[in-house]
C-alpha cells in the first residue's frame, strides 16, 4: 500500500515539475489566499484523478479526448482574460472564500483532463491493487509541485505591483489556452486567415481590458489589493502593538476578564483577524456592557491616533461591522465615555472631541500629525 502511495506521489512530483499546472499554481497564488489555492488543487485534483482511476481507459470512449482538451483550451483562454477584470473594493470579505477554491478547482480539473498526470494515474490504477493509496499519492505529488509554485508565487507578488501580476496572470492562461487549442482543434480549421483571426481578437479583447485596468489606476492612488493589504495587515499589526500596551495585566488587575474588559475584547478581535483573517464581526458589541479599567489614558490615545491617521491616509471601510471601526468606538468610549462620527474631516473631528476633553483632543491631535507627517 505504502509502496504504491510513493511511487504515485514520487511519479506525479517528476512529471509536474515545471509544468502548466505548477505554473497556474504560482500564478493562483499571487490573487488568492495560500489555503484557498491548495483546497483547490486538492479538490480539482481529487476529482480528476479519482475519475481517472475509475473510469481509467474507459473516458475516452465516452467522451472524445479532442472535445476534451478543445473545452479546456477554451477556459484557459477565458480565465486569462478574466484575469484582467479590476475588483472593486468590498466593503465586507467573504468568509468562506468559496469563490477562489472552485475556480482554482476548476482550472486544475479542466487544466489535468486528457494530460500526463491523469494518464499516469490511469496506468497505475491499472497496475496496482489499491487505488485509493494510488489517489493519495497522485494528490500529495500534485500539491508539492503546487506548494513550490504558490511559495515562488507569493515571493513575486510581495515585490510586484499588482497590475503587473494581473497582466502576467492573464498572459498565462492564454498561452496554454491557445496551446491546448493549436494541438487539438481539427487541422483543417487551422488556416492562416483563421489563426490572424484568433490572434486578432483575442489581441484586441486584451487590449481593451489591458488599458482599462491601467486607465482605473490611474484615478486611484491606491490599488484595491494595496489598499487592503495596508487596511487589514499593517493597521491591525500596528494597533495590535498599541492595545497589548494598554493592557494592564493580570499584576495590577487581578483576574483577566477576558473577553468582558473592553481591552480584552479588543486584543481577542485583533487576535481573531490575525489569525483567522475574521476582519468583519457579523454581531457589534455594546462597549457600554464592557468592563472599563483606569487605563493609561495617553497609551489609548496612542491607539486611537493610529486608527484616525490610517483613515486619512488609506480611505476608511464604512462597514461598522469592520473591526477596525468597532476598535475606534472601544477606544472613544474609554477616553471620553462616547463615540465620535469620523467623516473625513480631521480638523472637525478634533473639535468635536475637544469639546468633551481638551486635553484629550489636543494630544489626540498631537500625536495624528505626527503619523501623518511619518507617512511622508
Amino acid at each position: 500500500m505504502i509502496t504504491e502511495l510513493i511511487r504515485a506521489f514520487l511519479l506525479i512530483f517528476a512529471a509536474e515539475m515545471g509544468d502548466k499546472t505548477q505554473i497556474i499554481a504560482m500564478t493562483f497564488a499571487t490573487h488568492y489566499k495560500i489555503k484557498d489555492v491548495l483546497a483547490g488543487v486538492a479538490i480539482g485534483v481529487f476529482l480528476n484523478h479519482g475519475l481517472a482511476i475509475v473510469l481509467g481507459q474507459y473516458l475516452s470512449k465516452w467522451i472524445p479526448m479532442s472535445t476534451i482538451q478543445l473545452v479546456a483550451g477554451v477556459m484557459f483562454v477565458i480565465f486569462g482574460l478574466l484575469a484582467l477584470r479590476e475588483e472593486e473594493l468590498e466593503e465586507k470579505e467573504n468568509k468562506k472564500a468559496l469563490g477562489p477554491i472552485v475556480t482554482v478547482a476548476l482550472a486544475f480539473f479542466i487544466g489535468e483532463l486528457g494530460d500526463k498526470t491523469q494518464l499516469t494515474a490511469m496506468t497505475l490504477s491499472a497496475e496496482g491493487n489499491y487505488p485509493f493509496f494510488i489517489l493519495c499519492g497522485t494528490i500529495l505529488g500534485m500539491l508539492g509541485t503546487s506548494g513550490l509554485g504558490i511559495f515562488i508565487g507569493i515571493k513575486i507578488g510581495d515585490k510586484m505591483p499588482d497590475i503587473s501580476i494581473k497582466i502576467i496572470s492573464s498572459m498565462v492562461f492564454i498561452f496554454f489556452g491557445t496551446l491546448k487549442l493549436y494541438n487539438w482543434v481539427p487541422i483543417k480549421i487551422l488556416t492562416p486567415f483563421n489563426i490572424r483571426l484568433y490572434f486578432i481578437l483575442i489581441l484586441s479583447i486584451y487590449l481593451i481590458l489591458t488599458r482599462r485596468l491601467i486607465a482605473k489606476k490611474k484615478y486611484s492612488k491606491y490599488s484595491p489589493i494595496k489598499e487592503v493589504a495596508t487596511i487589514l495587515y499593517s493597521q491591525t499589526k500596528a494597533l495590535k502593538e498599541a492595545v497589548d500596551e494598554i493592557c494592564l495585566g493580570e499584576g495590577i488587575c487581578g483576574d483577566c476578564s477576558g473577553d468582558d474588559c473592553i481591552i480584552g475584547y479588543t486584543k481577542k478581535l485583533l487576535k481573531e483577524a490575525r489569525d483567522n483573517e475574521q476582519y468583519f464581526i457579523e454581531k457589534n458589541k455594546d462597549s457600554s456592557k464592557l468592563t472599563t479599567k483606569d487605563f493609561d489614558k495617553d497609551k489609548v490615545t496612542e491607539a486611537l491616533s493610529l486608527i484616525i491617521a490610517d483613515y486619512i491616509e488609506y480611505g476608511r471601510i464604512k462597514d461598522e461591522e469592520f473591526i477596525i471601526n468597532q476598535i475606534k468606538n472601544f477606544l472613544e468610549s474609554i477616553l471620553l465615555g462616547q463615540n465620535i462620527r469620523f467623516d473625513g474631516d480631521l480638523s472637525k473631528y478634533i473639535r468635536n472631541v475637544k469639546r468633551i476633553n481638551y486635553y484629550i483632543g489636543r494630544n489626540l491631535e498631537n500625536k495624528i500629525k505626527n503619523k501623518l507627517n511619518s507617512f511622508n
